[in-house]
């Protein structure tokens, strides 16, 4: 049947308008894609090894979005960091710890932007590995070890009859992770005893090599990233927290997956769990605040892939309200 002349005019309209919208729609999209290509530069970014893993993936995510901006990332602990931030040498230092009241300079800017905890570690062939992980360690026998740096036996320490000494190890380098687990023990980094090492690496591998060596790592250089389960050649010391000689279901870090879970619960102590920060000599600005602010938004969803700990929606919204001011 044939359409009447109107109906003709009105659907040949529609059809236009549909097909302007569209092109509006496509322009409009390759127009914000050719933005995106036409930013470009070099945002340096320095400082804390718990940060490390994750800042590597979030400027490699980053690039896909904006392919003209380079991010360089140099790992060297979280003093690092904030000297390199505060001096112009970087835009933006990683920080493993909170950031003191002198670092704190007139302009400076610093956010969280995701959790991360510090765990003791044990040789995996120490002869009381096994005990350990049944009965646990207690906060002031920690003490005895870092703080007082006292001499003790493995037997000793597990209520065995093993004679072999205990040996500590602490890093070399200023970093929150030994700054987080001096503060648990209620102390500074500098109080802690030990034989230094330098770098999260470093302290996991002088571990791994000394079967009667103890020491501490954060998160993703403790447990393995692809398995879940500690790194080889290591095992998460469990804390007993509410002293009652046992390790109970909720102070279990067999698993990366247990472990995050205890911090998120609020079973695991705070510290060692803590915030990890970004932090600049000024308000972050220009390509520095582009790539925060993605960070803060689209980058969140690459936590939870890398193994962190994702941080509150109400600190990320207060971290965007200041990012902006």
């Amino acid at each position: 049947m044939r359409r009447p002349p109107g109906i003709n005019v009105l659907f040949c309209h529609i059809v236009i308008a549909v097909l302007l919208f569209s092109l509006c729609v496509a322009g409009t999209a390759i127009a914000a894609d050719q933005k995106k290509a036409g930013i470009s530069g070099t945002v340096r970014v320095s400082g804390a090894w718990a940060l490390y893993p994750m800042m590597v993936t979030w400027a490699e995510e980053f690039r896909k979005v904006y392919p003209g901006v380079r991010i360089d990332v140099s790992a060297g602990g979280a003093g690092k960091g904030i000297t390199d931030a505060l001096t112009g040498m970087v835009d933006i230092g990683m920080v493993s710890r909170e950031i003191r009241p002198e670092e704190q300079k007139p302009g400076s800017t610093f956010i969280p932007v995701v959790k991360d905890a510090v765990f003791p570690t044990i040789n995996a062939n120490n002869p009381v590995q096994k005990t350990v992980a049944m009965k646990g360690i207690k906060k002031e026998t920690f003490n005895d070890l870092w703080v007082l740096g006292k001499p003790m036996t493995w037997g000793e320490l597990a209520g065995t009859t093993t004679k072999k000494a205990v040996q500590v190890y602490t890093r070399s380098d200023s970093c929150g992770a030994a700054e987080t687990w001096a503060h648990y023990l209620g102390k500074k980094q500098e109080d802690l005893k030990g034989v230094g090492v330098y770098g999260d690496p470093g302290l996991a591998e002088a571990v791994k090599k000394d079967v009667f060596g103890v020491g501490y790592n954060n998160l993703n250089y403790a447990y393995d990233a692809k398995t879940g389960l500690p790194v080889s050649g290591i095992q998460i010391i469990p804390i007993d927290v509410n002293g009652n000689g046992k390790i109970d279901p909720k102070e279990d870090l067999g698993t990366k997956a247990k472990a995050i879970k205890a911090v998120t619960s609020g079973s695991y102590p705070s510290p060692p769990a803590r915030d990890l920060y970004l932090i600049s000599r000024n308000n972050f600005n220009g390509l520095s605040k582009t790539f925060v602010k993605w960070i803060l938004a689209d980058g969140q969803k690459y936590v939870d892939e890398v193994g962190y700990i994702k941080i509150a929606p109400k600190q990320l919204k207060e971290s965007l309200k200041k990012l902006e001011k």
